[in-house]
């Protein structure tokens, strides 16, 4: 894949503040109309890096271009294409919904008619057309958050950079902002996504970049990055916790290694493929050894990110 082929495209960039190296020799390329996640400990260098891309930092080395332009060299091209929605909302409380929207739609030359059309549209994307007339500081956090990305997008922007989009929001709220973000690669946007939450990573990258001390330390799409850190686990739960060590036994039979075990009287172990899992279903069931649950799985993203940079998720944020 050449930079031709890619939205948002850095190659070899390196930045430094004083004696601190915030990036080094990063390199990335990411199609037009999909999501690339950005993951990465405090520290690791993705601000900096969202910062060079959306010309608010020059590189000290290295090449960028954003929607096909050069960060260096053409800047007001870039920021014609872009846009970014930050951790904190950025909308006026004191403005309606469709207010706020067709505010900064005029800010950006829409005629009246236009901008009052954009914002309808918007709003009725984000479901948020019964709360158009509704003074902001009404809203729920979860209805902010779509209102804010839906202003991201009133100028129609080709790359957004999503830094934290779901941030303080409970698991729910966070559910209801994924779906308008999935839908974006249907229009052609192309979005740089950060966050603390690695299954909303999980869930709406097309591919993730892992930054730890301003390098890239792994690339590829959920997928890949799972099977690079490990294979399958088998992880099985007894109906009767008493069948634990049972359970454990066929286990350590199958696979010739010794399983783990959770305080929530489960039993795992890794295995090599699909034929080590149902010949442990299979004896389980010979042997009358009832389960309440049985799994075959890839490593979740959080063991991948712990896996990649020594550090846990949660203590990254």
């Amino acid at each position: 894949m050449s930079e031709d082929d890619g939205d948002l495209y850095a190659e070899s960039l390196s930045k430094s503040f004083g004696k601190v190296t915030a990036l080094e020799d990063v390199g990335l390329i990411v199609p037009r109309g999909q999501v690339m996640g950005l993951l990465g400990p405090n520290g690791a260098g993705k601000t900096t890096l969202i910062r060079i891309l959306a010309t608010l930092l020059r590189p000290d080395r290295g090449h960028a271009t954003v929607a096909g332009f050069d960060v260096r060299h053409r800047p007001d091209e870039v920021r014609r294409r872009i846009a970014l929605s930050g951790q904190h909302t950025s909308v006026d409380e004191e403005l309606s919904g469709s207010a706020n929207l067709v505010l900064i739609a005029r800010l950006l030359g829409f005629s009246r008619r236009a901008a009052v059309a954009r914002s309808r549209e918007l709003l009725s994307r984000f479901a948020l057309e019964n709360a158009a007339a509704r003074r902001v500081d009404g809203y729920s956090g979860g209805m902010r958050r779509r209102l804010d990305l839906a202003a991201s997008l009133v100028g129609h922007p080709r790359v957004l950079f999503l830094d934290e989009p779901s941030v303080g929001l409970d698991p729910g709220r966070r559910e209801e902002l994924w779906s308008p973000i999935r839908t974006l690669a249907d229009d052609g946007v192309t979005v740089l996504l950060t966050t603390q939450y690695l299954e909303e990573a999980d869930a709406l990258a097309d591919t993730i970049t892992v930054l730890d001390h301003g390098r890239v330390i792994a690339t590829g799409t959920p997928a890949e990055l799972k099977s690079r850190v490990g294979g399958h686990t088998v992880t099985v739960r007894p109906g009767d916790p008493a069948e634990t060590a049972a359970a454990a036994a066929v286990l350590a039979e199958v696979t010739g290694q010794e399983p783990t075990r959770s305080a929530r009287d489960e039993v795992m172990v890794p295995v090599a493929g699909d034929a080590e899992f149902f010949e442990i279903t299979t004896r389980l069931r010979e042997r009358s050894i009832g389960v309440s649950e049985v799994s075959l799985r890839l490593p979740s993203l959080d063991e991948v990110f712990l896996a990649l940079t020594g550090t846990p998720a949660e203590a990254s944020t």
